[in-house]
């Protein structure tokens, strides 16, 4: 079995669990390739690293990688998908930020999570994502997300105006500073911090919400995800930024934006006792309540 390691620099504390972890992998007997700009940081703290496999695009994991390890937080996780691709290779969050609800794997106690995926004690989490096509679209190959494709206005200027229209019917101009297209992995990010609401993973939706809208009576909206979305902004200035996760571009305005599903699913490594549920729960501290 081979091992795709792919990651981001870590704090010191983690350098003891970081390097138990890839040593455990090895007396496994298991084949290790690891992301090359991570295995460059990693060199520095393990020599021993420098002996191991390299891969540095998503030509290289395809068909050569059985299960992939996300070393970081929730973002690096993001970036992971954009390498991962349509491939299905199933991923494992290992958490080495601060809120990890990708990443849901701690580093203190990994050997036990570890034994359960490599014994095969876990399950695959299918999550759905949001693809956008336009003319000449910046984002080449990697034109969708997993969390949400935002519109936002650029600068501290004025709020845009962001036409929106579902499978060729009209809905609404919201005046806003922007507008988010989730995906119901996407209603625990951005979408939550502009008061969505929390949708099961398992759910075929699209969550369309507004960023502080100029209006008292629109309030985010669940639709189907087998809808067609288009998006137009217009507003005082002439471009507005569109982000798809942590990645972006400047797109001007007046440009029809088509929002739809992405024709495959990321999979997810979720360990025996890990689930959506046990990590809202732990992670947003769902219901905590002293009474309980």
């Amino acid at each position: 079995m081979t091992i795709g390691i792919y990651g981001t620099e870590f704090k010191q504390k983690f350098d003891r669990g970081i390097e138990d972890l890839l040593k455990s992998l090895l007396k496994r007997d298991l084949d290790l390739m690891i992301y090359g700009p991570f295995k460059s940081y990693l060199s520095e703290k393990y020599d021993w690293i420098k002996e191991l496999g390299t891969f540095d695009s998503h030509e290289e994991v395809r068909d050569k990688i059985d299960l992939f390890f996300s070393i970081g937080g929730d973002g690096t996780f993001l970036s992971t998908v954009s390498l991962i691709r349509d491939s299905l290779i199933p991923i494992l969050g290992i958490n080495t930020g601060r809120l990890g609800f990708l990443s849901t794997v701690a580093v203190p106690g990994i050997e036990e999570s570890l034994d359960k995926v490599l014994s095969g004690k876990y399950s695959i989490d299918k999550r759905s994502l949001v693809q956008l096509d336009l003319e000449d679209n910046p984002f080449g190959e990697t034109n969708y997300a997993l969390n949400e494709i935002a519109v936002i206005k650029r600068d501290s200027s004025s709020m845009i105006v962001i036409h929106c229209e579902i499978d060729e019917e009209y809905l609404h101009a919201y005046w806003a500073d922007g507008l988010l297209v989730s995906t119901p992995t996407g209603s625990t990010a951005y979408s939550l911090s502009c008061s969505g609401p929390i949708v099961h993973p398992d759910t075929d939706s699209f969550i369309i919400n507004p960023i502080a809208p100029h209006h008292l009576n629109v309030r985010p909206m669940i639709v189907p995800d087998n809808v067609k979305i288009k998006l137009k902004a217009d507003g005082r200035e002439d471009q507005f930024l569109v982000t798809l996760d942590s990645r972006s571009a400047i797109i001007n305005s007046g440009v029809d934006l088509h929002i739809s599903k992405a024709p495959f699913e990321i999979h997810m490594i979720n360990p025996e006792g890990h689930s959506f549920l046990s990590t809202m729960k732990n992670k947003l501290m769902w219901g905590m309540d002293k009474r309980n």
